[in-house]
């Protein structure tokens, strides 16, 4: 993921305009990054090493969906609606 990809998700999922840490927004990153990595996979089926930092990004971004939605469940059915995630 280059800079001003980041940039954008950083500006698409931002509360306010100096958040760049909010869980929403690490959400977001960690999805694109397991996008990419799930398409890398398709060519690379072998590759077990990022295999094991795919599984861990998506156990964190888990931990993530949970801790939002535990705190207000309108903000995760948000998340969840942008970012087309399954739940």
């Amino acid at each position: 993921m280059d800079k001003i990809t980041k940039q954008s998700i950083i500006e698409k999922y931002r509360i306010n305009a100096n958040d760049t840490g909010s869980p929403e927004v690490q959400i977001a990153i960690l999805t694109q990054r397991i996008n990419e990595l799930t398409e890398h996979f398709k060519l690379h089926s072998s590759d077990h090493h990022s295999r094991r930092g795919l599984l861990k990004m998506v156990g964190t971004r888990k931990r993530l969906l949970e801790y939002v939605r535990n705190q207000d469940e309108k903000r995760y059915q948000d998340v969840i609606g942008s970012l087309g995630l399954r739940k």
